[in-house]
């Protein structure tokens, strides 16, 4: 009964789900056997605003997008991003087989790939959450060198993600004098428009983030 439900193709995307969980497994243990982790191989293929989630130290205010909201609600950046692929992989396919077990005692018969597949996504999610909030009190955080914010004034930052204008900031990042990377709010100084991929240089503290001006 357990194979049948593993290789039957309404299941399949669970099987790969489960797959995927062991051989990031095996690929986390060969890479720490080399001194190494996963978790900046993986991050590279991030885009910059996904990672900027993760790394925010300043609260983004209400005009925040969607896609932002729901990656905060789902705790990615509490915890490497490794370790969230690895909850999340293994719940949804559990998730899976068990609904499809229950529903094929009852029914002999499996729920179609494609209503069981994104149903269970929606399902999974509140778990996801709730397990990576667990795991993030649990694992021990990276140590990093304090800087008070202040000391990010006078340093150049890339806007990654939205336009600044006053009144209305988009988010940065900035390297510190360690060589971290830090995520914040700015806004332009002055009457102008500041756009994705635009160098500004940070001039002053505000209440959310930072003023800053053109190169």
């Amino acid at each position: 009964m357990m194979w049948e439900l593993f290789i039957h193709p309404s299941n399949f995307i669970f099987s790969i789900s489960i797959c995927l969980m062991l051989l990031f497994g095996i690929l986390e243990l060969i890479l720490l056997l080399l001194g190494g982790g996963s978790q900046s191989f993986l991050e590279q293929f991030l885009p910059n605003d996904f990672t900027s989630a993760q790394h925010a130290e300043i609260a983004i205010d209400t005009d925040q997008s969607l896609f932002t909201l729901v990656l905060d609600w789902l705790y990615l950046g509490r915890v490497p991003l490794f370790v969230w692929l690895i909850i999340f992989l293994t719940i949804y396919g559990l998730t899976g087989f068990i609904l499809q077990s229950i529903f094929h005692h009852f029914t002999a018969d499996f729920f179609s790939a494609w209503i069981i597949a994104p149903a269970c996504l929606f399902l999974s999610m509140p778990i996801v959450r709730y397990s990576t909030m667990v795991m993030a009190k649990i694992l021990p955080q990276d140590e990093t060198t304090a800087i008070y914010s202040e000391e990010l004034i006078g340093r150049t930052a890339l806007i990654i993600l939205g336009e600044a204008k006053i009144n209305s900031p988009a988010q940065a990042k900035v390297k510190d004098q360690f060589g971290q990377m830090h995520y914040v709010l700015v806004e332009p100084e002055q009457n102008e428009v500041f756009h994705q991929g635009q160098s500004v240089v940070l001039t002053q503290k505000t209440k959310i983030g930072f003023q800053a001006i053109t190169l």
